[in-house]
């Protein structure tokens, strides 16, 4: 079978029939298109031609690219899943990803905002004009619920219930999942409904959030507008959207919520993605014992 007849295939695979979300997609083309040039520049055009061997030359090809060993890993991902595909559909009966290894990648612990820090950034917009107002609404949401960028830029009117004190919202692998925002936020989102939204909704549109044009805010407009907001807060550290996320569970943690709940409001499948908060929260009270017990120093300096 054709390589690239076989990849598109796959790809309308994910997109029709797994549902996945279009940034997934948009991730698994991308890896595939680079799998596809390599196979071309090798003069490889058939299903039959890839080999064990081809695989592992792309992901040195990679790596002699300066590729991170995350992204050899994920495009190494992409291509068993690919693979998997064709196997179940009997388009192939070979996989030349079963006997490699994913590299090995060092586990990263995820950068978070302290409690002054988000405080800071929340009250920075400038509440007294209509955009500034949406924004201030937006962060105090984001930093609430945890939501991924793209679930609060693409959140509904009715997915919100202010009575109830709720959000409900379509993750990862378009599972649906409930999380509770507190009245902050809720101040703020009816504070914004009533005073700005109307002004804003020319269109009658059916997203929460939205700009001058009447339409829903980008992921690449909002993470410009939180970087914005963070240089007037005077934050010098790097922030994005996920920054916050982060921030969100970690906080959570270090003040006794449990870790099963924390992995139902993140939308997290595997509870070991959620765990590696708990690492933060114990460096962080490794830091206050050390600062704040009276034989912390003398035991270090042992």
């Amino acid at each position: 079978m054709n390589l690239d007849g076989a990849i598109d295939l796959y790809l309308d695979y994910i997109k029709i029939e797994r549902n996945l979300a279009p940034n997934s997609v948009a991730s698994y083309s991308r890896d595939l298109a680079k799998f596809r040039l390599f196979c071309a520049d090798q003069r490889v055009h058939e299903l039959a031609g890839v080999s064990a061997d081809l695989v592992l030359k792309f992901l040195i090809h990679l790596s002699q690219n300066k590729m991170s060993v995350q992204t050899q890993a994920r495009n190494l991902v992409a291509l068993r899943s690919f693979f998997k595909y064709l196997r179940t559909e009997r388009l192939t009966d070979h996989d030349p990803t079963a006997n490699l290894s994913l590299p090995k990648i060092g586990r990263k612990l995820p950068e978070v905002l302290t409690l002054g820090e988000v405080e800071r950034l929340l009250a920075a917009p400038d509440r007294t004009t209509p955009l500034g107002l949406r924004n201030a609404a937006m962060l105090e949401l984001l930093y609430a619920t945890g939501l991924r960028a793209t679930e609060i830029c693409q959140l509904r009117t009715d997915e919100v219930n202010l009575d109830a004190g709720f959000v409900s919202t379509l993750g990862k692998g378009r599972k649906q999942r409930l999380v509770p925002m507190g009245e902050s936020a809720i101040d703020l989102v009816r504070q914004y409904l009533g005073e700005v939204r109307p002004a804003l909704d020319k269109k009658r549109s059916n997203f929460l959030f939205l700009t001058r044009r009447a339409g829903p805010m980008t992921r690449q407009a909002f993470w410009k507008m939180i970087r914005s907001v963070a240089l007037h807060a005077g934050i010098t550290k790097k922030i994005y959207p996920h920054k916050l996320r982060h921030s969100f569970a970690t906080h959570l943690l270090e003040h006794g919520a449990d870790l099963r709940a924390v992995q139902a409001m993140l939308g997290h499948s595997d509870i070991s993605t959620t765990q590696i908060y708990t690492h933060v929260s114990r460096s962080h009270l490794t830091e206050i014992y050390r600062s704040y017990h009276p034989r912390a120093k003398s035991l270090e300096d042992k």
